[in-house]
């Protein structure tokens, strides 16, 4: 049953109510979000009322856009857009209108932005048409690359907020890596949904709850997961998350795009949010491309770091990208994680780690890749360690963030914080002696990668496809090497989740969480969810994992 609202959203399932006075102003938050939209671009009404659950097909045929607008959306990585704006093929103008309209279009579909701003990205545009007319040369290799941008992340004259009603700000000046981009060529015209505290694998906030457009009864992922609904819907051809624990890779891999996690103080930061993150005391965060190819990470990475953003923010490290272009000078040893030893994968995970393997085993190419087996060192005491340590103030300041505005608590929140919340606030003795078996554990984890002798590993990104609505519990396969500091990439693969898929009779669970994630596979009907898989290097080898891309990449079919 699809709820009727008064404006034009697909909504298969509430969020939660507060108190009266923020649902009042919660609607007024959303009323002046809908007075920038013109009723043209609004879908019909037979479509939100009854939406099919596939909804990957509809900004294509419900006739808002046109055939130009289409091919613009459709045709082109950012790498190709870039090439085509540079060349005079299509206007800047041209390219911010099809892309803002296609973004509203995919946002009654999935509830992805928080912002949208057609006018001011036309305006932007025409300045960059102006340029390119008057001088015969692009501002920078993103010229009139329009980038969507998450949620928290400040971009001068829009709004951001730390993942509550009341945490709602107004920035006068962008982050570093939205003027970076701004200097670049980039077009602005909209910001993404994330979940509440920005601490969920699912977005549920006050703005909406983001669905997948491949399956609507699914999640889109968290904590990025408005740009990924966006960029599967063809909303964005490139986009900005953040990632402490899987919030890149997660909603990537959930809606079949790539998405890229570097080594944390590989990509700026400053001025992301605007007061300290306590979990940053232990678990580092990194921020990270999602767009819709393997060129398009490298893309970004070599555009962003070739501006040398340390200069201004010392806490960078400063290694040269040499991304796809780093050379193989050896064999390849890749590790194949069938499960962590933890949570086993739902079927069509499994299923897609089978395939890597029998396509890397092919052998033909033995003489470039050696593929073996590879069990991550302590994956559930990894799960219960970052637990703790996301909330070294057993997640008060976040809750009283939320409900001091009648704003109410989600269920994801209050499953965040619950391994921590019984100890309360920490010492800092506490939190030092937690540095200190956080360390310990990134030793660990070091000597076994190297006593099983890989360069990189590949397996599941998380514990199956796209979780059902409120039920994103565990992220063991992101947040892992959140732990551990080591980057990784999440890939699209051919396979998707089949009706009535069933785990295979031999299955033995392997902690009572495992049995959990059984449970879950049986309640919710996940046909049609894309399966993506993570491939992972060590840290500070994130031009070596790239390497190993542009190998992996003929092999595993990856535009």
């Amino acid at each position: 049953m699809i709820a009727k609202v008064s404006h034009p959203l697909v909504l298969p399932k509430a969020l939660p109510q507060g108190s009266l006075e923020y649902e009042t102003k919660r609607a007024s938050l959303l009323d002046a979000f809908w007075e920038k939209v013109s009723t043209e671009y609004y879908l019909a009404q037979a479509t939100i009322s009854n939406p099919p659950t596939n909804v990957s097909e509809i900004p294509r045929n419900c006739g808002i856009l046109t055939p130009e607008e289409i091919k613009i959306t459709e045709n082109f990585d950012a790498t190709g857009l870039a090439e085509a704006l540079a060349r005079r093929q299509y206007t800047a103008v041209a390219v911010a209108t099809a892309f803002a309209k296609r973004a509203i279009i995919a946002h009654q579909l999935t509830s992805c932005l928080t912002q949208w701003y057609m006018e001011e990205a036309i305006e932007q545009a025409k300045q960059l048409d102006d340029h390119l007319a008057t001088t015969g040369k692009t501002i920078g290799p993103l010229h009139g690359v329009p980038v969507s941008i998450k949620e928290h992340i400040p971009m001068a004259g829009t709004f951001s907020s730390q993942g509550c009603f009341g945490s709602i700000v107004k920035d006068e000046k962008d982050s570093q890596m939205v003027g970076i981009l701004r200097s670049l060529g980039a077009v602005f015209y909209c910001k993404t949904n994330q979940p509440q505290a920005i601490m969920h694998l699912e977005s549920t906030s006050h703005y909406g709850r983001v669905l997948n457009p491949f399956n609507i009864h699914l999640s889109a992922g968290g904590s990025t997961g408005g740009e990924a609904a966006l960029i599967a819907l063809h909303g964005s051809v490139l986009g900005v998350g953040t990632d402490i624990g899987g919030s890149v890779r997660g909603p990537s891999a959930f809606c079949g795009i790539y998405g890229f996690k570097p080594t944390s103080y590989t990509l700026p930061m400053k001025g992301f949010l605007a007061s300290a993150f306590p979990a940053e005391l232990n678990i580092l965060c990194s921020t990270g491309p999602m767009c819709r190819s393997l060129r398009d990470m490298d893309f970004f990475m070599n555009s962003i770091l070739a501006t040398k953003p340390h200069l201004l923010d010392p806490r960078l490290v400063p290694i040269p990208w040499t991304g796809l272009r780093t050379p193989a000078t050896k064999r390849l040893k890749i590790g194949i994680i069938t499960n962590d030893g933890f949570i086993d994968p739902q079927p069509p995970v499994k299923r897609a780690v089978s395939w890597a393997r029998e396509l890397l085993s092919d052998p033909k190419h033995t003489g470039i890749f050696e593929v073996k087996e590879f069990k991550p060192f302590g994956a559930a005491d990894a799960w219960s360690k970052i637990r703790r340590m996301y909330w070294p103030d057993g997640g008060k300041g976040s809750k009283d963030a939320i409900t001091a505005t009648g704003e109410p608590v989600h269920l994801l929140s209050n499953w965040i914080w619950k391994d921590a919340e019984p100890a309360g606030m920490q010492t800092a003795t506490a939190v030092s002696l937690q540095r200190a078996e956080r360390d310990a554990f990134r030793c660990a984890f070091a000597q076994s990668w190297e006593e099983q002798d890989v360069d990189v590993v590949i397996g599941p990104a998380f514990i199956g496809p796209a979780c059902a609505h409120d039920t994103a519990f565990y992220w063991t396969y992101t947040s892992l090497y959140n732990f551990v500091d080591y980057p990784g990439v999440v890939v699209p693969t051919p396979i998707k989740a089949e009706a009535k898929e069933e785990y295979g009779a031999d299955y033995l669970p392997l902690s009572e969480e495992c049995k959990h994630v059984k449970q879950l596979w049986g309640a919710s009907n996940f046909e049609g969810a894309p399966i993506n898989l993570q491939i992972v290097a060590r840290k500070y080898d994130d031009n070596k994992l790239f390497a190993a891309l542009s190998i992996l990449q003929d092999v595993l079919s990856l535009p």
